[in-house]
């Protein structure tokens, strides 16, 4: 592979994982805190049409990061209510969740815009190199070329593993993933927790939504997220529960997208739908084998209950 291609597949690596990255982080604050995070992908789809239609009608593409995540936390905070105080099925409220988001956006699409298939366009934020640092060769490019939304999420992963490993609130909500009575007997409200830890991992999806539509893509169509909560679900079980683990998932994911597009490119006597199987079928991969042999928070998808 020339030093150009490789350049071009890892810096699209790092592009592509970033979205997956932000919804990985959410996730894995609700599922440490005990609850399945199935409704990520519908919170990525809410936080991209908030997203896009905040930075269209504002015209500043940061308000619509700013109000990406709270429109991932709004559906957080339904399914924390639903499972963590009515002990809704973790299961059926997540895929609720994702049901929901998909109609209800593509519901707003065409009541805000018209049309039978309506697309929001909008201006991708620039690249902004790190001084000095983006003068380095083949690290340079790769590493220190992008815009500044990538930035943050790799940096994010630092202070979430400090807030979860490091800090009383972080030992809070992973004894209420392991063990909430326990956790209720020493003072704690498990059902708080587990709300707010869903609500917090909404924002961080809704965040990574946003990033995908004013970032990557720069627009926002029906359905766009396409399955990327799906994949950051699997990104936690391979990184076992850690914010290290799963930004290493995610990148391993997001190389096998960028060596897709590229495959693509060459025009080969293959079918496209095949080669964009191939995320998916290593995710299912991955979960088979290093899935089986992870160790889940031990009350994830129990319901809590005061006694």
């Amino acid at each position: 592979m020339e030093i150009g291609t490789l350049i071009d597949v890892l810096t699209a690596t790092i592009r592509i994982a970033t979205p997956l990255l932000f919804a990985a982080l959410g996730g894995l604050l609700s599922e440490r805190a005990g609850t399945f995070a199935v409704g990520v992908e519908g919170m990525m789809l809410a936080g991209a049409f908030g997203g896009a239609v905040a930075a269209l009608m504002s015209g500043n593409v940061l308000i619509g990061f700013l109000v990406a995540p709270m429109a991932g936390a709004l559906l957080g905070l339904v399914v924390g209510i639903a499972t963590a105080r009515f002990r809704a099925d973790q299961m059926v409220a997540g895929l609720a969740i994702n049901i929901l988001s998909l109609g209800l956006t593509s519901f707003l699409l065409r009541g805000l815009f018209g049309g039978r298939a309506p697309v929001i366009r909008l201006t991708i934020p620039p690249v902004v190199p790190v001084p000095w640092l983006s003068d380095i060769p083949l690290l340079g490019p790769v590493l220190f070329r992008h815009p500044l939304v990538i930035y943050a999420a790799f940096l994010l992963v630092i202070p979430v593993w400090i807030f979860l490993m490091k800090t009383r609130g972080g030992l809070i909500l992973r004894a209420v993933g392991e063990n909430p009575e326990a956790a209720h007997a020493a003072g704690s409200n498990p059902i708080l927790v587990r709300i707010a830890a869903i609500a917090g991992g909404g924002a961080l999806a809704g965040l990574g939504g946003a990033t995908l539509a004013l970032q990557e893509v720069g627009t926002f169509t029906d359905g766009m997220t396409n399955g990327r909560g799906f994949i950051a679900l699997a990104a936690i079980i391979v990184g076992r529960w850690t914010p290290v683990g799963a930004m290493l998932g995610c990148l391993l994911f997001g190389a096998v997208a960028a060596l897709e597009l590229r495959i693509q490119g060459l025009g080969l006597p293959v079918s496209s739908y095949v080669i964009q199987m191939v995320p998916y079928l290593l995710a299912l991969a991955l979960l088979a084998g290093v899935g089986r042999s992870a160790r889940m928070p031990a009350a994830i998808g129990a319901p809590f209950q005061k006694h």
